[in-house]
């Protein structure tokens, strides 16, 4: 018997895994694909003249059948859920929202696992993001990060790959899910490994910067999830370690900021190669022109879900505060400031450059601070020891790139500084995002200088918007006056801490 059979489905909604052929099997060369999911309309742009598909096995991806208790729910009631939770909906078809776990019908498998979380109830973006997948259509979620969206797409992926064949020799994966980071990357992995075991749904992540021989072995053995970074993936297919012809469920995993990192050719190049008449779901922080074009071109008559307003905003559980210094100041105030919050809690100090990581790390620790840093030029192991340092408490300060920007997901951050303001307010969002998580408080600390002024009104808008207060220096940069000289002031900042520094 095979690994990945005998997995126990729950036969009233979902099927078992099948034990007959793999992709390419005995179900002979046909014109089209049989698919529970029509695809009519191709978003924004005209239908592909002909999809390709000799060949391809007809494969399940509608799986959602709706509880008692969601078909109940009037129209108005579903309105007013919506409202609640700040959920805004696009497509033909919408399907209600779920309220609860037990309303998405998922197999007792993911169920068990979902229990043993110790989740209360869906987040937004799952109460609505999960029927739309579960019902095999193409689906855009715009979430900020820490919404949940992972298990939005992963418990989903679970139910679909459970449903199609097993994997034969020298087959590739049944779900891909591209992402823009190795932290990201890794965190993903965690969660499918988590949610998948049950089920023994084998995955591998594939990222540079470490040998590739595990990553080699893990394909050639066979997974259904591959969680991967672009750039080594594509080293993997011209290698031929892997192939693509099987995905039928495809991910696209924080798009914005893939786009920010110059990898939509590297993108397209990998769609390319994956069946048409996938399920694509394409997730997305933020919705600016590029991230909309590219949806445009890969999606088929998707569902679109936001959730909050599609203005940028930060998380109003984070308090903001903002000082206005100049450039030779900032090291005193970064100490004066470390003196004041340093309780033993996690705090992640965000520059612009490697160079400049690097060199503030060398001076908080020549200075007795227990600082360590994370940036895109160090190794993999490195990387994932610093975290660990991190996540541990045993190095509660982290000087960090925006690599470390998006997907980080690290417990009780208590405070994040923006040591040099990022080059958009986007990331500025992001950035202040890694406190504030899971419903807890967070607080958030920017170095603002004279260079920074073009920001100064839009930065103005999101503190207003999540009720923080202004300052009057930085409203007169904002109306367009010149940033005063002098210093800067923290206002309402917490208790001191005595022997801040008594780590070595």
């Amino acid at each position: 018997m095979s690994r990945y059979d005998s997995r126990s489905g729950d036969p009233t909604s979902y099927r078992d895994r099948r034990s007959d052929s793999g992709f390419g099997g005995s179900a002979g060369k046909s014109g089209s694909v049989r698919s529970s999911s029509s695809r009519n309309t191709y978003v924004g742009l005209e239908p592909p003249k002909k999809l390709d598909l000799d060949g391809l096995t007809p494969f399940e991806k509608n799986f959602y059948v709706e509880s008692p208790s969601v078909a109940a729910m009037s129209d108005r009631e579903v309105d007013e859920y919506r409202k609640r939770r700040e959920i805004t909906v696009e497509g033909r078809d919408v399907p209600k929202p779920v309220k609860s776990f037990r309303d998405i019908g998922f197999p007792d498998y993911v169920m068990q696992e979902i229990t043993k979380a110790g989740f209360v109830e869906p987040t937004p973006i799952q109460a609505q993001g999960w029927p739309m997948a579960l019902e095999g259509r193409d689906l855009i979620g715009i979430a900020e990060t820490g919404s949940g969206k992972t298990l939005a797409y992963l418990l989903p992926a679970i139910v679909h790959v459970n449903a199609q064949p097993i994997l034969a020799p020298g087959d590739g994966p049944i779900v891909l899910v591209l992402a823009p980071t190795r932290e990201l990357a890794v965190q993903i992995q965690n969660e499918a490994t988590k949610f998948g075991a049950s089920s023994k749904i084998k995955n591998t992540c594939i990222y540079g910067g470490v040998p590739k021989g595990p990553q080699v072995r893990d394909l050639q053995k066979g997974v259904e999830i591959v969680i991967a970074t672009p750039g080594r993936l594509i080293d993997m297919l011209e290698s031929h370690h892997t192939n693509l012809r099987r995905v039928t469920y495809l991910v696209l995993d924080e798009a914005d900021r893939m786009l920010d990192m110059g990898f939509e050719p590297q993108i397209r190049k990998l769609v390319s190669q994956i069946r048409p008449d996938r399920q694509t779901l394409y997730w997305s922080a933020t919705w600016p022109k590029e991230v909309e074009q590219l949806a445009r071109q890969f999606l088929y008559n998707p569902y679109k879900v936001t959730i909050g307003s599609s203005d940028l905003k930060a998380n109003h559980a984070i308090r903001q505060h903002v000082d206005i210094v100049s450039e030779n100041q900032k090291y005193n105030k970064l100490v004066k400031l470390l003196e004041d919050i340093m309780d033993g809690s996690r705090i992640l100090i965000f520059m612009d450059t490697k160079k400049g990581c690097d060199q503030i790390t060398r001076q908080l620790r020549m200075d007795g601070w227990p600082a360590l840093s994370i940036h895109g030029d160090k190794s993999q192991a490195e990387r994932d020891w610093v975290l660990s340092e991190f996540k541990a408490g045993k190095s509660p300060i982290m000087t960090a790139t925006d690599v470390a920007a998006r997907g980080l997901d690290v417990k009780d951050v208590k405070y994040v500084i923006n040591y040099d303001f990022p080059g958009s307010l986007e990331d500025y969002v992001h950035r202040i995002g890694r406190t504030g998580r899971a419903g807890a408080k967070g607080t958030a600390y920017t170095f603002f200088t004279a260079s920074n002024a073009r920001f100064a009104k839009e930065l103005i808008s999101i503190l207003e918007e999540a009720g923080q207060k202004v300052s009057p220096e930085l409203a007169a940069m904002g109306s367009g006056a010149p940033p005063p000289i002098g210093h800067g002031n923290f206002r309402d900042r917490g208790r001191g801490y005595g022997g801040g520094r008594s780590w070595n």
